[in-house]
């Protein structure tokens, strides 16, 4: 094994929702650890948020007065199982809490949730904004957190090199501000960035890197083996490429410190999809490999961590669970309860392998319906049945496994008629499922769609992913926004099940509220 002789250190920069730890810094910490490298984490977003939340802020209004004078207590019931008993009591708490952070936001003229970062002068899809954002870090209302905490971190170890992890549109302004700062506090580190908008940018056709001179490396896709040629020291990237499984390593990122009422342990079984033939599907247009981890080892690795880390729940993240290991967890039970993102096949209408899902520890699959139109799956590839889906809703109900639904609306099969078909098909199942996802299609600017159809500039921006076109059905986004706000959420049984969505966090603190 070649010695690392370069130190590194991963950051996981705001705004996404921190109610559990990062899995991508730490995956990658632990397959460095693996081969001895000197690997440290930091996440910036809990840090920052929470930094925000407990700073003091002058109010003018009944509302930031009133969340400013219960926030220990809110966050106090975010962290507890109680705080989740009574829907009402928990969406104040994060009501309150988010009218903190808007308004600590606003202050410095940005818009701030627990969700979601925007800038109105800075576009995340544009690449001089980035840099904008790099040069005027100071700005950032983040800064006072991340500027000391690694100010301190700099004072007792200085790295050779600093990873940022974005994942998320919501994290690109952010992660630009930190390395701003971090390139003028350490000149001369070497600054790489990855994680899953970072790889889509670099499927964008002669982008190459547009950052240079600020950030030294773009990786596209699985960062191991370039960060181990780092830290052994190859110029090339071509340094050691074999990884034995190693655990991901969460020293640093204590799943306990984020607002759960349990630990959450984020865990993922494989890279891609196993599917990969959605129309449409960023995967399928960016041509990502399955890459699946054997399910025994899967269950090593989750139990070991789920003991190690006291974990509560295990949130896997694959773009969706096969059905091979939805069997295999079946069978052998983990340590903690579980929920994924699931394809809806045969194996879920039966209730018999629902009840042993349920035996199992599952307690929600989120599932994507899209549409309930069949013509419509047809055309998006979905390989799935209306038949099956009715099925399996109503064998995970029976099951007593909560199902979060996702709709997409929009896409070029879809018309006015099918989006009714959709809104018919949802209320004849209304009673079987729990929480609903409503979003409007985008195209994917590499998928190959974009040749059979009108397209033009989505948003402004050499970074933008997504292509505006003209809908061959004449079902344009403003017609589809009309739909769902007229029609589709008029109805009292899709009001409700609309309503128990957790504001912000979503499906990551649905689970907990059907407990």
């Amino acid at each position: 094994m070649t010695p690392c002789r370069r130190s590194l250190l991963l950051i996981h920069p705001p705004v996404a929702k921190p109610c559990e730890p990062p899995l991508g810094i730490a995956r990658l910490a632990g397959a460095l650890h693996h081969h001895g490298a000197d690997v440290r984490v930091y996440d910036a977003n809990r840090e920052g948020l929470f930094g925000l939340l407990n700073t003091p802020l002058s109010a003018s209004d009944t509302w930031t007065r009133r969340a400013l004078s219960h926030r220990q207590g809110h966050m106090d019931a975010l962290c507890s199982a109680a705080g989740y008993r009574h829907p009402d009591i928990y969406r104040r708490a994060v009501m309150d809490l988010n009218r903190i952070l808007a308004m600590a936001g606003k202050a410095a003229g940005v818009n701030l949730s627990f969700s979601n970062y925007t800038d109105n002068a800075l576009s995340p899809v544009r690449s001089r904004d980035l840099i904008q954002a790099a040069e005027t870090f100071s700005a950032n209302p983040f800064f006072p957190f991340f500027s000391t905490d690694l100010s301190a971190l700099f004072t007792a170890w200085t790295p050779d090199g600093v990873g940022l992890s974005i994942n998320f549109m919501s994290q690109a302004l952010c992660a630009f501000a930190i390395i701003g700062w971090v390139r003028k506090m350490l000149p001369r580190v070497r600054i790489i960035c990855g994680g899953g908008l970072v790889t889509s940018w670099t499927r964008i056709p002669g982008l190459g890197n547009p950052f240079s001179g600020l950030v030294d490396e773009l990786v596209g896709g699985p960062g191991e083996t370039p960060l181990l040629s780092f830290c052994q020291g190859a110029s090339n990237g071509n340094g050691s490429a074999a990884f034995p499984p190693a655990d991901d390593d969460f020293t640093g990122l204590s799943p306990d410190h984020y607002l759960s009422p349990v630990p959450v342990l984020p865990v993922s079984a494989s890279r891609g999809c196993y599917w990969r033939k959605c129309a449409f599907c960023p995967e399928t247009a960016e041509k990502t490999v399955y890459v699946p981890t054997a399910p025994d080892g899967v269950s090593r690795s989750v139990n070991h961590l789920a003991r190690k880390t006291n974990a509560g729940l295990i949130h896997f993240l694959d773009n969706a669970l096969s059905p091979k290991l939805l069997a295999y967890l079946a069978d052998h039970p983990p340590q903690a309860s579980w929920y994924g993102f699931s394809r809806i096949t045969r194996h879920l209408a039966n209730p018999e392998f629902a009840r042993r899902l349920k035996q199992a520890g599952c307690v929600m699959l989120k599932l994507g319906v899209e549409s309930g139109d069949q013509a419509v799956l047809d055309a998006m590839n979905k390989g799935a049945e209306l038949e099956t889906m009715q099925a399996a809703l109503r064998a995970l109900h029976q099951a007593g496994i909560a199902t979060y639904v996702y709709l997409l609306f929009g896409t070029p099969a879809e018309d006015e008629s099918s989006a009714r078909k959709t809104l018919e098909f949802t209320l004849s199942q209304a009673p079987f499922i729990d929480f609903l996802n409503l979003a409007i299609f985008n195209l994917p600017a590499g998928s190959p769609a974009t040749e059979r159809l009108e397209t033009g500039a989505f948003y402004e921006g050499d970074l933008s992913l997504y292509r505006e076109f003209v809908h061959p059905k004449g079902w344009q986004r403003d017609q589809v926004r009309r739909f769902l706000s007229r029609e589709f959420k008029k109805p009292a049984a899709i009001r409700e099940i609309l309503h128990r969505d957790p504001p912000y966090f979503t499906s990551n603190h649905a689970p907990f509220l059907m407990r």
